[in-house]
């Protein structure tokens, strides 16, 4: 008895109208999104190496080029950009690791200790993070004053003061959000433990931290950029200019009237995004399995 092969159709190809309907405008809509999204990277990537120092003249993408912009950025000693970057990165990787460890130690009571007014303390933490943080400048700024009479360091114009002030505003939603993720690891590890004779500490340092480290990442990048980006409550802590931000300083550029210079503003903005960049794609792998787990808890 024979057997025949079976000869296989030619795959029939689809026409044009038929892929577009079905999955191509997805892919314009992509194009078009990321044209969207890179267009103002482009430009300020652009102004930052325009020699005429304005916004206006550089509608020509890249026409004209030229680092005067970043050898000026550096050379004003009225505006110390070296000092403003310090201060940022002291402030932002100060506040990052701070939210994340105190972020933690207190998301992991919350999920694994039952104590009185713990459901009370959470429903706190989100009602409290309902009132943004601009809306206490005026508090904050009173307190800080009174305290700078006793403590200095915790007075205006100290980077110290400002990092506690983020610590407070951040460690409410940074809380409930590694709440969730927390309680998605077993409590069957946390016993077993128990059952060798570790206590919380030991259970906490050793085992869970390694565990949750996708959302120790996303809150830690979260802390950063958030610290980093703000002007309003910098301004207001922050006085001198050897004290200041990148965003609190790179302001002074464009503030005045007839003596703005949006090149070098726009150089400054290039070089204060790549500590973000960077940091970002160190942490790449964790973000989406920190930002996705736990979002049902």
């Amino acid at each position: 008895m024979s057997t025949q092969t079976p000869v296989q159709q030619p795959a029939t190809r689809r026409s044009f109208g038929k892929w577009f309907a079905t999955t191509g405008w997805r892919h314009l809509i992509g194009v078009a999104l990321c044209i969207y999204a890179a267009f103002p990277l482009f430009y300020v990537l652009s102004a930052s190496l325009n020699p005429n120092g304005t916004l206006l003249s550089s509608n020509g993408l890249f026409t004209q080029l030229g680092l005067q912009s970043y050898v000026d950025l550096f050379r004003n000693e009225q505006r110390p950009f070296a000092a403003w970057f310090g201060n940022t990165l002291l402030i932002g990787l100060t506040t990052a690791a701070a939210s994340v460890f105190l972020g933690a130690l207190a998301a992991y009571s919350f999920s694994r200790m039952r104590f009185t007014g713990r459901r009370f303390g959470l429903v706190s933490l989100l009602v409290v993070q309902i009132f943004p943080q601009l809306l206490a400048v005026v508090a904050i700024f009173i307190l800080l004053t009174s305290l700078g009479d006793v403590y200095p360091a915790l007075g205006i114009d100290n980077k110290i003061a400002l990092i506690m002030v983020y610590l407070g505003g951040a460690l409410g939603v940074n809380t409930y959000l590694m709440y969730g993720f927390f309680n998605t690891i077993p409590v069957e590890i946390d016993e077993a433990a128990k059952i060798d004779g570790a206590g919380h500490a030991r259970i906490f340092f050793t085992m869970i931290l390694r565990l949750v480290a996708p959302i120790l990442a996303v809150v830690g990048l979260l802390s950063f950029i958030s610290s980093t980006s703000d002007f309003v409550i910098a301004s207001v802590v922050l006085v001198s200019p050897e004290n200041q931000t990148l965003a609190v300083g790179l302001y002074s550029y464009v503030s005045e009237e007839f003596t703005s210079n949006w090149s070098v503003f726009a150089a400054g903005a290039v070089l204060a995004a790549l500590p973000v960049m960077v940091l970002f794609l160190f942490l790449q792998k964790y973000i989406v399995g920190g930002l996705t787990a736990g979002a049902g808890k």
